[in-house]
C-alpha cells in the first residue's frame, strides 16, 4: 500500500495532475467537478484530487482499482504487513476474453468430475478422497482456464453430517478436489458451481469500475422537527461531487462518512440513517451470467457413495485434545458436523446443550458482541436458550440495537451492537451507530472481558480498501485492548455464506474473510470459522442460517470462553 500525492492545475487549455513522479494530461474539456474547495478531473479511469489517498496494489488489471481518494487521516495507524500485500491475499485466477457469450461460460449441467485413483471398496478413517473435476462450457467443451468458484463437500448418511472438501485450482479448466474421511461409514460427493469464471468476472468488474453498489439515506431534523433526507456514503463522489457535501468524522478510528448538504438544515443536524437504494450495475448479458439456473447449482454425481471403515473401535476422527484458547492455528478444513455436532479439528470443543451449562459457562462474564444481524443471531440464541437472561428495554430500533441482556443472580451482562455504517439497515438513530474501535477503546478488558466482532457482509458492496480502512482501525484498537489487558478474551466471527447476487456474493465474502484472517493474524484472538460453519451441510446458504448452525456457532464461542 502507497501513499500518494495528488495535484491538479489547468495551464490554458490543459488540466495536469502530478501523480507521485508520474504526469498525466488531458483536454480541459473533459468533466471537471468541484467539491469542498478541490478540484477533480477525470482522465479515462484515472480520477484524482489535490488530497493524499491510498493506492492499493493489484496483481493485474482485471482486479478491481481502489476508490476514489479519501482527505488523509494523519492519526491512521499502519495496517499489518500481510493486509499491505493484497497481490497475494486477493489474487484469483484472469478470465480471459470478455465473456460475452453465455454459452461459453461453465455450466453446472456439463461439467465433470471423477476419483483420482481407482475406485475402492472401502476406504480407511483418517485418509483422504481425492477427484479431480473438469469445467466445462455449456457445449460440454473442456475449459482451458480456471477462476470458477467451486464449492465442494463431502456428505453422510443424515443431513447433518459433512465436512467441506477442498477446491485446488490448477488453471486450465481443471481443479484439485480432497476430502478427509473423518467418520466411518456411508459418504458421498456433491459438487456446486457457486459462480462460473465468467460471473466472477462481473463481480471483478463492478469491483473496478463501480466503486460501491448502494448508497444510503441520512435524516436531518431542524428544532421544529422538520426534516430532510439526503444521500450518504463513503465517498463523496457517490453523492454527487458538484454539491455541497457534509463531513463526518470518527475521531476514534479516523473514519469519514459523507452526506449530501440539506437544502435547509445544517449538517450537524443529521440524526437518523437508514439503507438507501441498490444501484443497476450490470448489464443483461452479465445478469444471464449471474441468473439462478447458473448459479449456485449442482453438478450431476459423478462418484458413486463410498464406504469408511471404522478405526479399531473408532467411528470418528478424535478431535485435537488442546483446549480451545486464542492464538491456536486453524487447520483446513476446520471442522466438521457429525450428526448436528460441529467437531473442531483445531481443538477440544464442547457441547452445550443445557441451560445450565450455559449459566455455567457465563457466569460472572461481561460479553461484547459488536457486527451485523448474523452476530445478533448470536444474542438471540442466548436470550432464547437461557430463560434467566433479561433482555433490557433500552428503547431503539430493535434491528439495529444496542441491545442488553442480564442475569443478576449469576453477574451475566451480553451486550450486542451493530457496526457503524456503512450499515444497511431500516432507520435507526446515528447516536446509535458507534464504531467498533470507539467501543473497544473504552473497554478496561479483563478475564471476566469477552469481546466478541462479526464483520463484513456490509462491507462486500465496496472494494476491499473500504474494509481494509475499517481493519486497520479495529486492528489497532484490539492490539491496544489485549496490550493493557492481555487476559481479555477477543474472538472473531468470520462471514458466512449466504449471498449469490452482484451486492453480497460469496465470491466477495471469501475475499473479505481472506483479510480478516489477515488483519487480525500475530493477536491472541480466536477465530470462529461461520463460512466452513454454514457451507459443510446439504442445506440451502442462507445469510442467516437456522438454528442447527447457530447453537453449533455459539457452542464454539462458549468453548473459548470455558475451555475446561
Amino acid at each position: 500500500m502507497h501513499l500518494w500525492g495528488v495535484l491538479c492545475w489547468h495551464p490554458q487549455d490543459l488540466i495536469t495532475c502530478q501523480m507521485s513522479n508520474k504526469r498525466v494530461q488531458a483536454s480541459k474539456d473533459l468533466p471537471v467537478r468541484h467539491f469542498k474547495g478541490y478540484k477533480i478531473v477525470i482522465v479515462g479511469s484515472v480520477i484524482a484530487l489535490s488530497i493524499l489517498y491510498f493506492r492499493v496494489s493489484w496483481p493485474e488489471r482485471s482486479i478491481p482499482r481502489p476508490p476514489v481518494p479519501h482527505p488523509a487521516n494523519k492519526s491512521k495507524r499502519p495496517l499489518s504487513q500481510g493486509l499491505a500485500n493484497l497481490t497475494h491475499l486477493l489474487y484469483w485466477p484472469a478470465t480471459p476474453g470478455d465473456g460475452g457469450n453465455l454459452l461459453a461460460s461453465t455450466s453446472p449441467k456439463t461439467s465433470t468430475y471423477y476419483l483420482q485413483g481407482p475406485v475402492q471398496a472401502r476406504y480407511a478413517l483418517g485418509t483422504y478422497l481425492k477427484a479431480i473435476l473438469v469445467a466445462r462450457d455449456h457445449w460440454g467443451r473442456p475449459k482451458t482456464y480456471g477462476g470458477d468458484l467451486f464449492r465442494a463437500q463431502l456428505l453422510g448418511p443424515t443431513l447433518n453430517t459433512g465436512v467441506p472438501g477442498d477446491v485446488q485450482d490448477l488453471e486450465n479448466g481443471t481443479y484439485l478436489l480432497s476430502f478427509p474421511l473423518l467418520w466411518a461409514g456411508r459418504a458421498w460427493v456433491q459438487v456446486r458451481l457457486i459462480h462460473s469464471s465468467e460471473a466472477v468476472g462481473v463481480l471483478r468488474r463492478i469491483w473496478r469500475d463501480h466503486w460501491a453498489t448502494v448508497d444510503f439515506t441520512g435524516y436531518f431534523r431542524g428544532p421544529t422537527g422538520y426534516e430532510e433526507t439526503v444521500t450518504c456514503n463513503v465517498n463523496p463522489l457517490f453523492i454527487g461531487g458538484e454539491e455541497s457535501t457534509c463531513r463526518y468524522k470518527d475521531e476514534d478510528s479516523g473514519e469519514l462518512w459523507f452526506c449530501a448538504q440539506p437544502r435547509t438544515l445544517p449538517c450537524n443536524s443529521l440524526v437518523g440513517h437508514s439503507a438507501g437504494h441498490y444501484w443497476n450495475v450490470t448489464t443483461l448479458h452479465e445478469d444471464a451470467l449471474m441468473a439462478g439456473n447458473v448459479t449456485d447449482k449442482a453438478l450431476p454425481r459423478g462418484i458413486p457413495a463410498i464406504w469408511v471403515d471404522k478405526e479399531g473401535d473408532k467411528s470418528l476422527v478424535s478431535s485435537p485434545q488442546q483446549p480451545c484458547h486464542p492464538g491456536i492455528p486453524v487447520p483446513k478444513p476446520s471442522g466438521f458436523y457429525h450428526q448436528n455436532i460441529w467437531h473442531s479439528l483445531a481443538c477440544s470443543g464442547h457441547s452445550f446443550p443445557t441451560e445450565d451449562s450455559i449459566l455455567g459457562c457465563l457466569a460472572g462474564r461481561i460479553i461484547h458482541m459488536m457486527g451485523d444481524s448474523t452476530l445478533r443471531q448470536w444474542w438471540e440464541y442466548l436470550c432464547g436458550a437461557v430463560s434467566s437472561l433479561k433482555p433490557v428495554d433500552l428503547h431503539v430500533t430493535y434491528q439495529v440495537g444496542p441491545l442488553m441482556a442480564v442475569d443478576t443472580t449469576r453477574g451475566i451482562v451480553l451486550h450486542w451492537r451493530a457496526h457503524s455504517w456503512p450499515l444497511r439497515s431500516l432507520r435507526t438513530p446515528v447516536a446509535s451507530l458507534h464504531s467498533v474501535a470507539r467501543e473497544l477503546g473504552g473497554l478496561a478488558g479483563g478475564p471476566h472481558t469477552v469481546v466478541v466482532l462479526g464483520l463484513g457482509a456490509h462491507f462486500t458492496t465496496f472494494p476491499p480498501s473500504i474494509f481494509m480502512r475499517r481493519l486497520a482501525g479495529i486492528r489497532a484498537a484490539v492490539t491496544a485492548l489485549l496490550a493493557r489487558e492481555p487476559r481479555t478474551l477477543v474472538v472473531i466471527k468470520l462471514a458466512n455464506t449466504g449471498y449469490k447476487s452482484v451486492y453480497g456474493s460469496d465470491w466477495l465474502t471469501l475475499q473479505v474473510n481472506r483479510l480478516l484472517r489477515a488483519a487480525f493474524a500475530g493477536l491472541r484472538v480466536a477465530f470462529v470459522d461461520a463460512w466452513e460453519m454454514t457451507s459443510s451441510l446439504a442445506l440451502p446458504d442462507s445469510i442467516h442460517p437456522g438454528r442447527l448452525i447457530v447453537r453449533n456457532e455459539v457452542d464454539l464461542l462458549l468453548s473459548f470462553i470455558c475451555p475446561s
